[in-house]
């Protein structure tokens, strides 16, 4: 895939109905409560790619391809 689509960390928070809000997710994020594959992550326009995998509250999700 040449052209990968992207997805920042904050709107797939909101997709995935983790928070309601940005600012929702922007706290979420910035007390360190988001793992991206296996990492902290603090920056909420952090691009996500496909088949990366975020765990915050409990739950863990895989970035997948759009149908």
């Amino acid at each position: 895939m040449d052209n990968e689509e992207t997805i920042k960390l904050d709107q797939f928070l909101k997709l995935m109905c983790v928070v309601q809000t940005g600012g929702e997710a922007k706290m979420l994020i910035q007390n360190g409560d988001v793992r991206v594959n296996g990492s902290v992550e603090v920056r909420r326009g952090r691009k996500l790619v496909m088949g990366d995998r975020i765990t915050t509250m409990g739950e863990n999700y895989v970035v997948e391809e759009a149908e």
